[in-house]
């Protein structure tokens, strides 16, 4: 279960560590319109698009409003209701699970740190790569310089949510995993405080 199906919208929440330590989640920008670098991700993207954990669907939404075919993929019904009030297709469904399209997409975005869904960026890498037809890009937004990839079991708060294994991949370390996932970088960049790379797919 989500922050969006604990009804925790509007409200300041955080993932808590195993270790203790806290990290503050951007739940009003996940709700609000396409914000400061969303551009660097929606500019990126010019045929069928695949919005993995697609949240309540401010970039599947966004994509729609400039006439890109794209599709919100999320394991919270509410996030996909609540995609599906911005006029955006989505589907309530595991990114592991079959999918439409496999093999066909253009793009597939992980926004929001998403590269950390299933606390293992390797395998969910390779899930990318059979999603995305050949020369089709992955688009992820990284943790800063000097992070590097951390794997740890983290818990929903203030909810008392049960124990989930998540990652964080700093911009560093994306070309190392690439490389192991059929992935090259062709760019990165980053726009304030945030922190993006575009992976081809060999």
């Amino acid at each position: 279960m989500t922050a969006f199906d604990r009804g925790l919208l509007g409200h300041r929440c955080w993932l808590e560590l195993a270790t203790g330590e806290r990290v503050d989640l951007p739940v009003d920008r996940w709700t609000a319109i396409p914000c400061e670098g969303d551009e660097v991700l929606l500019d990126a993207c010019d045929g069928p698009t695949l919005d993995v954990g697609c949240g309540p669907g401010r970039l599947t939404a966004g994509l729609s409003e400039r006439g890109v075919a794209s599709l919100g993929v999320d394991i919270s019904a509410t996030a996909v209701r609540l995609t599906h009030d911005r006029g955006a297709a989505a589907l309530h469904r595991d990114v592991f699970d079959r999918l439409p399209g496999e093999g066909r997409w253009r793009h597939v975005l992980l926004a929001d740190g998403n590269i950390g869904i299933g606390g293992d960026p390797h395998r969910l890498l390779t899930r990318m790569a059979e999603l995305i037809t050949t020369g089709g890009t992955v688009l992820v937004e990284l943790d800063p310089p000097g992070r590097g990839l951390r794997q740890d079991r983290v818990r929903l708060r203030p909810d008392d949510g049960a124990w989930f294994t998540w990652a964080w991949v700093g911009v560093e370390a994306i070309a190392d995993l690439a490389a192991r996932t059929a992935f090259r970088v062709a760019w990165s960049t980053s726009h304030g405080h945030r922190w993006f790379a575009c992976l081809e797919k060999a």
